[in-house]
């Protein structure tokens, strides 16, 4: 049941359990979700992180991680969820997606009685944070809390190892055509600041800014970091070599790094990270190299 806006994530009644969503509503539940619908693949890796998955019994297409997500029931897709058989499997939690749903039928569900509690996690910290909130709703605060907090100290680690390195100019490919990166605030645009990588297009406007080649030939990277749909997508990084006056294209520094770690805002994010961080610190090995050998000749 829904009570509105209301400052503590906590009431006083030690028998139900509260949380504030990402559209700043208070959903409580008399007692722990045991029945859980999770409508986007995020949201469904989330639930799982959160020591949930065993409760979890409806997701959508494309949520493939962890591996048992696959043999859960799907009701459609996230952008359009068969509302007969989500209602079937008779879910005492859902778990929307703030920008990901349909707007109608997410009210359709509310009409209807479900509890429906919105995540989208834009921060490093509202991974943490949206874990440990569905933790509350699941009843498995200790398993959350422990995911919570390793994601947490891999991610200060990470802060802390590289914040002190020199920049490298990086561009973010996030799809190809149309041809679109991201700026500062989202969340990946994060990690590269996180790597000490200085996104080319970090003060676009627009989260997910749409760009042509001419923007990123005169942007002229050190790094191109290409992401997307699958898990393999080498030819994205092929089509930059077309132009070798390109500084990531005559360092060699055009990088892959799987869309599944980077571009879900969940616990893997740490990895994806990781393989960031490490593919701009192979840049900046370069680059002294190259110094070193023009101070030497």
């Amino acid at each position: 049941m829904l009570s509105g806006v209301i400052s503590s994530s906590v009431l006083a009644d030690d028998h139900s359990r509260c949380a504030v969503d990402d559209r700043d509503r208070e959903v409580c539940l008399h007692t722990a979700a045991r029945r859980i619908a999770t409508l986007s693949p995020g949201a469904t890796e989330l639930t799982y992180a959160a020591g949930a998955g065993e409760q979890v019994v409806a997701v959508v297409s494309y949520s493939d991680y962890p591996p048992e997500a696959k043999d859960v029931a799907s009701v459609g897709s996230h952008t359009r969820i068969d509302l007969e058989t989500l209602v079937g499997l008779a879910p005492d939690l859902v778990i929307g997606w703030v920008t990901g749903n349909p707007a109608e039928q997410m009210e359709t569900l509310e009409a209807l009685g479900m509890p429906v509690f919105y995540i989208e996690p834009r921060t490093v910290d509202d991974v943490a944070h949206t874990i440990e909130r569905l933790a509350r709703l699941a009843g498995t605060e200790p398993a959350g809390q422990q995911v919570a907090d390793d994601f947490r100290e891999g991610m200060a680690d990470l802060a802390a190892r590289y914040h002190n390195r020199d920049p490298v100019r990086t561009f973010y490919q996030v799809w190809d055509q149309p041809l679109m990166s991201v700026n500062d605030e989202h969340l990946i645009g994060q990690v590269v600041q996180l790597c000490s990588g200085e996104n080319v297009f970090g003060d676009q406007p627009r989260l997910v800014p749409r760009l042509d080649d001419e923007a990123v030939l005169v942007a002229n990277p050190e790094a191109i970091i290409a992401g997307g749909m699958g898990e393999e997508n080498r030819h994205w990084l092929t089509h930059w070599e077309q132009y070798p006056h390109l500084s990531a294209v005559a360092d060699d520094s055009l990088y892959f790094v799987p869309p599944s770690l980077i571009q879900r805002p969940t616990p893997r994010l740490l990895e994806g990270a990781r393989l960031l961080c490490e593919k701009l610190e192979q840049t900046r090995q370069k680059r002294t190299a190259a110094q070193a050998m023009s101070r030497s000749s």
